[in-house]
């Protein structure tokens, strides 16, 4: 039986993660997406939450199981009994970014392999960053997240972003029709 970990913040999770997901059911007799603490990542959501998001989202996929982990991601993936870890990648960035964590996760866990699996072109530009930019903003996220999670998410960063506030609209500005704060 080979059983993988997905890893990451999903904060949010976006429909590019989705399709890691279900690539991965597909491929893979058994699949676990951690949520992981990464120390140097400021969160708004709770890993709880990112993690409820993901079940909600991934409920079709009968062998894929979510949980979070504040450690070590090495820790929690021999306490696992993965066979690999299983990253996904929209571009040589993230693939620059991997390589560090693949060579040392290799170096903790005797051996054992990442997997690269590159998304597929419709996401390649979707992170969680912009769809939480977006949503702090009040704009629609649907189209970037899973059925079922938008209305939750959107409303988890709007309420997490600070009040905006415009200065130095021009006189001519069209959409502030000329109005001066």
């Amino acid at each position: 039986m080979m059983r993988v970990v997905c890893p990451g913040s999903f904060n949010p999770v976006t429909r590019g993660h989705l399709d890691i997901f279900e690539r991965c059911a597909a491929l893979f007799d058994e699949v676990v997406v951690v949520v992981v603490h990464n120390p140097l990542k400021a969160y708004s959501v709770p890993a709880e939450r990112r993690a409820a998001w993901i079940r909600r989202a991934t409920a079709h996929l009968h062998n894929l199981s979510v949980s979070h982990h504040g450690g070590l991601l090495a820790d929690f993936v021999r306490a696992a009994g993965a066979s690999a870890i299983v990253k996904g990648l929209r571009n040589q960035n993230d693939l620059l970014g991997e390589a560090q964590m693949y060579f040392a996760n290799r170096e903790l866990l005797g051996g054992l392999d990442t997997l690269f699996l590159p998304t597929r072109e419709p996401f390649v530009y979707l992170s969680s960053s912009l769809v939480r930019d977006i949503a702090s903003h009040g704009g629609d996220i649907a189209p970037f997240v899973p059925d079922g999670v938008a209305q939750e998410v959107a409303q988890a960063y709007r309420m997490a972003a600070p009040p905006s506030t415009v200065t130095g609209i021009e006189k001519n500005d069209p959409i502030n029709k000329g109005e001066t704060t």
